[in-house]
């Protein structure tokens, strides 16, 4: 009997230990790896106090939705990323058009984007160059071990040989929309970065001049030259480490110049905003709206296809691309569920969509609907 209690203690104590250990560790890797960003000073946080979207130490959505799960469910979606599943990622990397540097340097015409996949943009529009969302790594973590590989190999150009940027716009700090290793990249080759309440604290940490830094509370607007910028409302959340949840904004963000009008999203569940901005600000001649990483667990943060559908109704899009898909499984739907049920559902509803191959130029402001081609399922 007392062999078997010294057994007992001693599996116990190396147990405790060894959860001691990972504790240690994972409290070292937080604090000393860049990739999770920043913290809130005391004086920013006086500054987000005046915001009407910020409450007891954190940014509130509209109605007081909250990103709730319980601990079974938070393993369930942790699991979703990990198991493996053939449906949820192509089983070949997805081909990309390649593009030349010199076909987007100088480049001064009409309106056009590239989409590198998720919901990365290089925006070509009144002879600027912008970036959306400027996650080009191949992992959307903090550590490769962490998630999973993008669905293609290559990019349609790396982001040494990007031209010149002018703005920056970061929706959210979550890890597929920020990344850091593709900030540090781009930072020495960007003008102005424009970000939602209490972003720019990452910015500052990874190395990024506080005066090119310009942060915009929801229906706060802004001057770029000929454009203007405004920062709209979300359904969702942030944060990038174990105890930062809502501690910086989210947001869509709204491009205008004299002859284009423009919506993107972000991440966001569907809900009111969407009407309110546009009975506010539309019709949008185009808008990129989130279509991908949907979960029964988490259906207030993120839409399901259809009601991305209806989303492009109520803020008047004229045409519209789904977005936050063909780049990177986060959730357990097969990859090609997005755009084959947004497919159906926009046919119902008459939404003009829009579907190019990662590295398709388009052109913004064309009249004409041309014929989808269904690259994905190839």
């Amino acid at each position: 009997m007392i062999l078997i209690k010294t057994i007992f203690i001693k599996v116990l104590y190396i147990f405790l230990s060894l959860i001691t250990l990972l504790i240690i560790i994972g409290v070292l890797f937080i604090n000393l790896s860049p990739q999770f960003g920043g913290v809130a000073s005391k004086q920013q946080k006086e500054v987000f106090a005046k915001s009407k979207h910020y409450n007891d130490g954190k940014f509130v959505n509209n109605d007081g939705v909250k990103m709730e799960m319980s601990f079974k469910d938070s393993f369930k979606a942790m699991w979703t990323l990990f198991k493996s599943n053939s449906n949820t990622k192509p089983n070949k990397n997805i081909a990309v058009q390649k593009i030349d540097s010199i076909t987007i340097a100088n480049y001064n015409s009409k309106a056009r984007f590239i989409w590198f996949g998720h919901s990365t943009f290089l925006l070509q529009i009144k002879g600027k160059n912008l970036l959306i969302d400027p996650m080009f790594g191949n992992v959307p973590a903090p550590n490769p071990l962490l998630g999973n590989n993008r669905f293609s190999n290559k990019l349609p150009i790396e982001i040494e040989k990007l031209p010149y940027i002018d703005a920056v716009l970061i929706t959210h700090d979550h890890y597929d929309h920020l990344d850091y290793q593709s900030i540090k990249k781009l930072k020495d080759k960007v003008n102005m970065f424009y970000t939602p309440l209490g972003v720019g604290i990452h910015l500052l940490k990874w190395g990024i001049e506080k005066e090119r830094i310009i942060e915009l509370d929801w229906w706060q607007e802004i001057k770029y030259d000929e454009l203007t910028i405004r920062c709209t409302p979300a359904q969702h959340f942030s944060g990038r480490g174990l105890a930062d949840r809502e501690k910086t904004l989210w947001c869509s963000w709204i491009i205008q110049s004299d002859d284009e009008n423009l919506f993107f999203s972000g991440d966001s569940g569907y809900a009111a905003h969407f009407k309110e901005i546009g009975d506010q600000y539309g019709p949008f001649d185009f808008a990129f709206m989130e279509c991908g990483q949907y979960n029964n667990l988490w259906p207030l943060v993120h839409m399901f296809p259809e009601e991305t559908a209806q989303a492009g109704l109520d803020i008047k899009a004229k045409k519209m691309m789904p977005i936050h898909w063909g780049a990177f499984k986060l959730a357990s739907h097969s990859w090609t569920d997005p755009v084959e049920r947004l497919l159906k559902k926009s046919k119902g509803l008459k939404v003009d969509l829009v579907i190019p191959e990662i590295g398709e130029f388009i052109e913004i402001g064309l009249t004409d609907s041309a014929e989808i081609y269904p690259w994905w399922r190839n």
